[in-house]
């Protein structure tokens, strides 16, 4: 397994070399390692790529089964489908069906790697997938999480309460926390007892492998999410300091161990998603000739139609190299070529909007809201997924009073906004800044707009519609209330 979140075989050829292999097979990478390929094939080895990544070059040296470089027709198929298709090529050989069995898998890791569910094998993937729950780990996370993924899985629901869980431990985890997982996910293993290591735990205590593995997927998750944090204020700061926003690109330019390479990718989602624009999290690299480089992660912005930042980036001329996906991929510049590259995209970016565009199904006025449209739209949860965005609905004008507005404060602070519909408005994770906007010291009103996800809230036999709020804005406020 790789240390951090690497792909292909660069940091693993040294190892693999002295050793002969008859067969190596290479999952979701590789199909541009060609010279660590050739050195394989030429000390005797066979090497299979099931891949999807692009293919910058062809590769003698190995059999690559990629979708995206051949006739097959589904593009948003990623390397776990490709593995699994060809087991299926070699469950028609041997008369067995061995393959769907693993489908469960097969959908998290299509969930994770965010293929598009517009394609309808992927999307029969996914739901197949998730209808079959037969791998422990992802049977426990479910258990572990059913609060919030009440009882049948969704591809929204893995996205936010499985996939990040594993991500973590592919990037943060040490090399032990990963073989646990692994194992947790082998019904050979994942019900052995082991020590436990619960805190408290009494000597001769035992727990399953996957309830071990489970917690301590938490416990890098917990980890990972305090180092993004902190990263995420080291480069606030760096923002305001260096007027990054003046750019069309948010291009942070690193020192080595300012931030690690491994959180890198998900401190750029971050701000894409706050900023608005298309993300650099670039790290100083010295090489043996003393060429200093920039090299990290790129984010492309969907929201304000930047879907496709690789070419942009590539377009400038300047990169050493942009390998990975169009919107989330690797990118190298040389020092001597920053600015040129920042001029550049300016210059192919200058009619992009840098603010938040929002894509609505409904316009509300006020608060006449229709509870059962938001019923629903919640209802549809199951089909949401990458390229069939969650419906949203925005609420023009809405007049807030004092009555209108509870506080809740037992862990984080969550505003509720009730309205005259019946439709409750919840603010989760609020900062004191928006109790202090939308209080207005217990006198007069705010007038907002408000864009928000539908929802059906289950008390005691009774369902209520809410609206979750993504996002608001102050029109105007007033100190009297009529």
């Amino acid at each position: 397994m790789h240390n951090g979140k690497q792909h292909g075989l660069n940091d693993h050829i040294k190892e693999l070399l002295p050793k002969s292999f008859g067969l190596v097979l290479i999952p979701d990478a590789g199909s541009n390692d060609i010279e660590e390929c050739k050195k394989l094939k030429d000390n005797g080895s066979t090497v299979i790529i099931f891949d999807h990544h692009i293919c910058e070059v062809d590769n003698p040296y190995a059999f690559v089964i990629n979708n995206q470089s051949s006739d097959y027709p589904n593009k948003e198929l990623s390397g776990v489908g490709v593995t699994w298709q060809f087991c299926r090529y070699l469950d028609s050989l041997l008369k067995q069906n061995f393959a769907d069995q693993y489908l469960d898998l097969v959908a998290l890791g299509l969930d994770a790697d965010m293929m598009s569910m517009k394609s309808i094998e992927t999307k029969h993937l996914i739901n197949k997938g998730l209808n079959e729950i037969r791998n422990p780990f992802i049977a426990y996370m479910h258990e572990k999480n059913k609060f919030s993924l009440g009882d049948t899985l969704t591809p929204i629901g893995v996205a936010f309460y499985i996939a990040p869980f594993v991500n973590a431990i592919v990037r943060s985890g040490t090399m032990d926390e990963k073989t646990l997982i692994f194992k947790s996910m082998l019904k050979t293993e994942a019900f052995k007892r082991v020590p436990s290591t619960k805190r408290g735990h009494k000597p001769g205590d035992e727990e399953s492998i996957v309830e071990q593995a489970i917690r301590v997927a938490t416990n890098v998750k917990a980890r990972q999410t305090k180092a993004q944090e902190n990263g995420l204020q080291i480069l606030e700061h760096k923002i305001e300091e260096n007027n990054l926003l003046d750019h069309k690109v948010l291009l942070f330019l690193l020192e080595p161990g300012e931030i690690h390479s491994n959180i890198a990718g998900l401190i750029a989602n971050k701000f894409m998603a706050k900023y608005q624009r298309p993300v650099c999290i670039l790290t100083k690299v010295v090489d043996d000739v003393n060429e200093v480089s920039y090299q990290g992660s790129a984010r492309g912005c969907d929201k304000t139609g930047i879907t496709d930042f690789k070419d942009v980036c590539s377009a400038t001329g300047v990169c050493m190299y942009t390998a990975g996906h169009e919107g989330a991929f690797g990118v190298g510049i040389l020092k001597d070529n920053i600015q040129v590259f920042i001029e550049k995209t300016d210059a192919a970016l200058k009619n992009a909007s840098d603010e938040a565009i929002y894509y609505v199904d409904y316009i509300y006025s006020g608060a006449h809201i229709n509870p059962q449209n938001i019923l629903d739209i919640a209802s549809m949860e199951p089909l949401w997924g990458k390229d069939i965005d969650e419906a949203e609905v925005a609420v023009e004008h809405l007049k807030v009073s004092p009555d209108d507005v509870t506080i809740y404060t037992k862990r984080n602070i969550t505003i509720k906004i009730k309205t005259e519909s019946g439709v409750a408005l919840m603010l989760f994770n609020a900062k004191e800044s928006d109790v202090e906007k939308l209080q207005t010291n217990n006198t007069g009103f705010v007038d907002i707009n408000v864009v928000g996800k539908c929802n059906a809230n289950e008390w005691n036999g009774f369902i209520t519609p809410q609206i979750f709020i993504s996002d608001y804005e102050i029109i105007d406020s007033n100190k009297y209330f009529f």
